[in-house]
């Protein structure tokens, strides 16, 4: 065998559909779009969720709940977190995003009081549990609410 005698399998290769080029190719006239209709004319464009027209899915199915638009969302930090500063160190926005704690920039950051803390700390953060500041002020430090 010889690198010219090499052919593709049978069925392998598919001819390509010659759309709009007269009646002897089979696919003249209307060019495989059928007649009038949307998607016969030029420069149709519809997109994956349409449906011809009839009611979207989205809003034939009811909608449940209720979403408040004024909530405050936090980032969490608990107690034991903390553990990885010194001794009288400041805690701040900076050094917890610094250390990974809180990646989000633009979310605020509540304090829980899960876990203990032995160490003095001076923290601060947008929010703080009843809890957290309990331990912390018992461990001698204490916290700083800031209002932003």
């Amino acid at each position: 065998m010889k690198l010219g005698e090499l052919k593709p399998q049978a069925g392998a290769r598919k001819k390509r559909k010659r759309i709009g080029c007269g009646p002897g190719s089979g696919h003249g006239k209307t060019a495989c779009r059928g007649h009038k209709g949307q998607r016969a004319r030029s420069g149709t464009k519809t997109y994956a969720w349409f449906e011809g027209g009839q009611m979207p899915l989205q809003r034939r199915v009811p909608k449940r709940g209720f979403h408040n638009m004024f909530k405050t969302v936090y980032q969490i930090v608990n107690l034991k977190d903390l553990q990885r500063f010194e001794a009288s160190a400041e805690v701040d926005v900076k050094s917890l995003r610094d250390t990974g704690l809180a990646r989000k920039r633009d979310v605020k950051i509540k304090l829980l009081g899960g876990g203990e803390i032995d160490r003095p700390l001076k923290i601060s953060v947008h929010a703080c549990t009843k809890s957290a500041r309990e331990q912390v002020e018992k461990a001698g430090g204490q916290i700083n609410i800031i209002e932003k």
